[in-house]
Order: structure tokens, then C-alpha cells, then sequence
């Protein structure tokens, strides 16, 4: 994945993105000003008890309600694991102690953002939610099988990674679920 040089100029500061621009030298000699922004990377946590997983109905200002699991943006300085322990405690009450780094995407050319995936085994209840202002979140729980059958293939299910790496196949049971599968249980 591309980074933005250490020589690029922060064009503009957001709330979430940033843009950064550099003069880049071309083929023929000649240079033309680049461009990419950068946002904060994100985890997103699939959190098993056994054969279960624990996954969230949300609402947001200015979405309509969806599925998805736990997980949202690194705060600064903040490791992936630590930023996943944290989301799902916050989100769901959940805590694990057997956490996999399950894979991490990547965004492409223009964007500096990843998401890591972890799989977080034996979760078990430790506390209240602690929402944010902007959040509604309910904590359901299914078993797995079903979960990839009913809840992934929804159009508003949010981890649209996931739906379409699990959805690769045709097979009532594709090869990438029974991969997951193997991962979660």
C-alpha cells in the first residue's frame, strides 16, 4: 500500500480525514502535484462464545439502521489490539482473553487507512455499554453458521469486507465461511 511521502504538505485538517499533496517527479521529467488523504485505522471485532458469535443492530445520525460487529477508529498512538479491546468492551460489555489478528485490508492507492480484523474467542460479559453520544447499539447473539447465512448477506450489513469475502462462493456452505470458521471456533 502507498504512504504519503515524508515530504507531502497537510493540505487540509479534518475531523476524521486529512489531504496531503506533493510535487512528484514524472517519467518524462516533468512533475505534477500528488494527492491522498489519511484517515485513523480502524478494527473491527468479531467476538466468539463457542459456536456463537456476538454481532450489533445499530443507528447513527444520518444512517439508516444496520448490522455489523464491534469495532471503530484507533485513537492516537493506540495499537489495533488495544483499540479492538477497548471498541468491544465499549460497544458490547465484552471482554476476551484469546484475541486473534484475523487479517488486515488495506484502502488502495489514495487513501492511507487500514482496517484490522480480529477474532476475539471465549467473550464473555464484563460490563455496561459506554456508547457514544452518536451511537445505538443492541448486542445480539447467533450461532455462526446462521449468523453468515441471515445476517451477512443483508445489504445493510455493514462489514462489507467481510460480506464479500465470505459471499466469494456459491457452495450452500463457501469455502471462505468454513475457512473463517476453522479461525473463529
Amino acid at each position: 500500500m502507498p504512504k504519503i511521502p515524508d515530504h507531502a504538505s497537510r493540505v487540509f485538517k479534518g475531523v476524521i480525514f486529512d489531504i496531503y499533496q506533493w510535487e512528484q517527479e514524472l517519467f518524462d521529467g516533468t512533475t505534477a502535484v500528488f494527492e491522498m488523504a489519511k484517515r485513523p485505522n480502524t478494527v473491527v471485532v468479531m467476538p466468539m462464545d463457542g459456536e456463537n458469535i456476538y454481532y450489533s443492530h445499530q443507528e447513527q445520525p444520518g444512517k439508516k439502521p444496520f448490522y455489523g460487529l464491534f469495532g471503530g477508529r484507533a485513537e492516537d498512538g493506540e495499537a489495533p489490539m488495544e483499540a479492538a479491546q477497548r471498541e468491544l468492551f465499549e460497544e458490547s460489555g465484552l471482554v476476551s482473553d484469546d484475541w486473534t489478528l484475523w487479517r488486515t485490508v488495506n484502502s488502495g492507492s489514495k487513501l492511507d487507512w487500514t482496517v484490522d480484523y480480529f477474532i476475539a474467542k471465549n467473550c464473555r460479559v464484563e460490563g455496561e455499554q459506554s456508547l457514544d453520544s452518536g451511537e445505538k447499539i443492541s448486542v445480539h447473539k447467533m450461532n455462526f453458521d446462521d449468523f453468515c447465512r441471515q445476517i451477512v448477506p443483508q445489504t445493510n450489513f455493514a462489514e462489507y469486507e467481510l460480506a464479500q469475502y465470505l459471499m466469494t462462493a456459491s457452495a450452500p456452505l463457501p469455502e471462505a465461511i468454513l475457512s473463517l470458521k476453522k479461525a473463529v471456533m
